[in-house]
C-alpha cells in the first residue's frame, strides 16, 4: 500500500532547514501542497530571513510539486492566523499540520534567565498551540485533520541544561492528549514525534560518527505515517537513524492503604508495592485515574 497525500494541503513550521525541510519535501513528493513556514532565524531564535523557506519552495517546485513560502513567527498568533488565511486563499483547505518550529537557549537552570525560559515556551509550546488553534475550526468543519507536535527525549526523560526546552516539549504532550479526545469525532488525529537527528540543534553534542547516521531523512517517515489517512492518534513515536519506537506514559496498579496507614510513614512502608511495575496500565483519560483510585478504596473497604 502506497501512502500519498494527493489533494491534501500541509503546513510545516520551521521547514527552512533540517527536519522541517525534510518533512516538507517528502510530503510534496507524495502529492501534498505544502506551506513552507520558516522565520529564518538562528538556532537561538534571533534574526530572520525568508531565504531558507524560499529555497525549499524552489526545491519542491523543481520536483514538480506545489508550495508557498511563509515567514510567520509561530509565537505570534496574528502572524499564524495570516499564514493560515494565506493557505485557505491559495488552496481552500488545511489537512495536515506539522508543528516543527523550535529554538534552543540551553543553560543550567541556575544560570538561565526567565526571559529565555519564556521565549522557549513561547516558540515550542505556544507556537504549537497557536498553529493548531488557527487550523482547528477548519479541520473540524471539513471533518479531517492530521496534526503532529514535536516533543523530545529532553521532555520525556530530561536532559541537563534543558529545563526550558524540556518543559515546553512535555507541554505539547499534554496538548496532544487532550486534543486527541476533543478531535476524535471530527476525524482529527494528533500524535507526537520525538526525533533524534543530526541538525543545527544537535551539532557538536554527539560524536561525529553517530551524527552522520542521524539524518533528518531517517526521521521523516515517522511523520509521513502520523499524517496519513490511517494514522494513529495520541501516540508518541520516537525516530532516529532508521529506528522507530513508541513511548508511553504508564501508571502503576497501585494499592489502597487502610485509614491508619494513610500517612507518609505508611507510604514509605508500602513503597515497593505502590511503585511495582506489575500491572502497569496506560490511562486514556485523566478520569481513569480517579476511577481507579475510587475503585481501590471501595475494594479495600469491602464496598464492591
Amino acid at each position: 500500500m502506497s501512502i500519498r497525500y494527493d489533494g491534501k494541503v500541509a503546513i510545516v513550521t520551521g521547514s527552512g532547514q533540517g527536519l522541517g525541510r525534510s518533512h516538507a519535501i517528502e510530503l510534496a513528493k507524495r502529492g501534498a501542497k505544502v506551506v513552507v513556514n520558516d522565520l529564518g532565524g538562528g538556532v537561538d531564535g534571533s534574526g530572520g530571513s525568508s531565504d531558507a523557506a524560499k529555497a525549499v519552495v524552489a526545491e519542491i517546485e523543481a520536483l514538480g510539486g506545489e508550495a508557498i513560502a511563509n515567514g510567520a513567527n509561530v509565537a505570534k498568533y496574528d502572524e499564524v492566523e495570516a499564514m493560515v488565511q494565506q493557505t485557505m486563499d491559495k488552496w481552500g483547505r488545511v489537512d495536515i499540520l506539522v508543528n516543527n518550529a523550535g529554538i534552543l537557549r540551553d543553560k543550567s537552570f541556575v544560570k538561565g534567565t526567565l526571559d529565555d525560559f519564556k521565549l522557549v515556551l513561547d516558540v515550542h509550546l505556544m507556537g504549537s498551540v497557536n498553529c493548531t488553534k488557527a487550523c482547528w475550526e477548519i479541520m473540524r468543519e471539513q471533518a479531517y485533520g492530521r496534526i503532529v507536535v514535536t516533543t523530545s527525549s529532553s521532555g520525556l526523560y530530561g536532559n541537563f541544561g534543558q529545563a526550558n526546552y524540556g518543559s515546553a516539549k512535555m507541554g505539547v504532550i499534554g496538548l496532544m492528549n487532550t486534543l486527541a479526545q476533543e478531535g476524535a469525532k471530527y476525524n482529527i488525529r494528533i500524535s507526537a514525534l520525538a526525533p533524534t537527528a543530526g541538525t543545527r540543534m544537535t551539532e557538536g553534542l554527539i560524536p561525529e560518527e553517530a551524527f552522520a547516521l542521524l539524518t533528518p531523512e531517517t526521521v521523516t517517515p515517522a511523520v509521513l505515517y502520523m499524517v496519513s489517512e490511517d494514522a494513529p492518534t495520541r501516540t508518541i513515536m520516537a525516530a532516529g537513524a532508521g529506528g522507530f519506537s513508541v513511548a508511553r506514559i504508564v501508571e502503576s496498579a497501585g494499592i489502597w492503604l487502610a485509614p491508619e496507614d494513610q500517612t507518609p510513614e505508611g507510604i514509605a512502608a508500602n513503597w515497593d508495592a505502590i511503585s511495582s511495575t506489575d500491572g502497569e496500565t496506560q490511562p486514556q483519560t485523566g478520569a481513569e485515574q480517579t476511577m481507579k483510585m475510587a475503585g481501590l478504596a471501595m475494594q479495600g473497604l469491602g464496598l464492591s
